[in-house]
């Protein structure tokens, strides 16, 4: 992965434009996503918790987050992640509607303020998830390749994504 900006890991320094390995990127991003993420999702459901606290914790940590993924991927990269959250609302929504099913809750019984953090937490985990596949995958310099991917992505998640309406429907 080539750096779009300056970072330190583990005491060393990387410029702006060095490449690092993927496997010091999407381990460590993949397991601490899924921690502040999940304790995000169980503090905005599970009723406890004030709206306030949930901003707090949630709005500091996505923003670090973005300027990691700024640092990491690049502005246009983090632009697109948002253009396409926007147009990806419903998927989102779908997936929030049946994790909470499994909780015999629904989406629609909370205020949409609540779903903000969580909605975020999301997109920022599915952009993290779409390039540890492309990476994975051998597919980021090979142009043909990294299509393929992304197509089978993307057909992948339109599936998931009408499972997950189906299902908790």
């Amino acid at each position: 992965m080539r750096l779009h900006g300056s970072i330190t890991m583990n005491g060393r320094e990387y410029a702006s434009g060095d490449d690092i390995p993927w496997t010091s990127v999407y381990p460590f991003f993949l397991l601490h996503m899924l921690g502040f993420g999940g304790s995000a999702f169980l503090m905005a459901y599970s009723g406890g918790v004030p709206v306030e606290i949930l901003y707090l914790q949630g709005g500091i940590a996505l923003l670090v987050y973005t300027v990691f993924y700024l640092t990491i991927f690049g502005r246009d990269e983090v632009k697109w992640m948002f253009i396409n959250a926007g147009l990806g609302l419903f998927g989102i929504y779908s997936q929030i509607s049946w994790l909470l099913s499994l909780f015999g809750r629904r989406a629609v019984d909370y205020p949409a303020y609540v779903h903000v953090i969580p909605f975020l937490y999301y997109v920022l985990y599915t952009f993290l998830l779409r390039h540890a596949v492309i990476d994975f995958l051998g597919a980021r310099e090979d142009d043909t390749r990294r299509r393929r991917v992304e197509y089978g992505y993307i057909g992948a998640s339109v599936v998931v994504y009408a499972l997950a309406h189906f299902l908790e429907g």
